[in-house]
């Protein structure tokens, strides 16, 4: 937290505040505009291979998806950290497969995947340092493709800081 003065020298408390991001329902264009809307300076891509499959979605493949960014004066950091295993991702798409969803419709994530992903991945991971280093005068995007928050590990991770680290989340949605 940053302390400084606000407006006729009141004490104005600067916050570090989250908003998580997918790519599924933008065009590059609308996705740049809810990052900015929303106050985003610092994009974190939790994706553990960072392209996304078909033409409609290229734009978010990792080079094109950063130069965008910087044209957008939004940083960019990738957490492979936090990218779930090949294994938890077979997991996630099994359960897909039983209830006859694919990847782009999913509501929700499986329970074995989030038990999985929270003891593998998110328990051992320093949240703390990741906290201390992100900015106070913006919003930090926690980005992967899904559309819906639900329906994708980085709700965890926005779960996490929200309850441990009493981080503000936003979760930013196509129009």
């Amino acid at each position: 937290m940053a302390v400084g003065r606000g407006p006729a020298g009141t004490r104005a408390v600067a916050m570090r505040r989250i908003a998580t991001i997918g790519v599924y329902g933008f065009t590059a264009e609308a996705f740049v505009e809810r990052l900015t809307g929303g106050g985003v300076g610092l994009l974190l891509d939790l994706r553990q291979r960072r392209g996304v499959r078909g033409r409609e979605y290229s734009w978010a493949n990792s080079a094109r998806l950063q130069h965008t960014l910087a044209e957008a004066g939004i940083g960019y950091r990738h957490v492979k950290e936090l990218a779930p295993t090949t294994e938890l991702r077979h997991l996630q798409y099994r359960e897909d497969d039983r209830q006859g969803v694919g990847k782009r419709n999913r509501i929700a994530l499986a329970p074995g995947y989030v038990e999985g992903y929270t003891d593998e991945i998110l328990d051992p991971f320093d949240l703390r340092g990741l906290v201390a280093e992100l900015p106070v005068d913006a919003a930090t995007a926690l980005f992967c493709v899904e559309r819906d928050p639900e329906a994708c590990h980085r709700s965890l991770v926005a779960i996490r800081l929200r309850i441990e680290h009493g981080l503000s989340v936003t979760d930013l949605r196509p129009e």
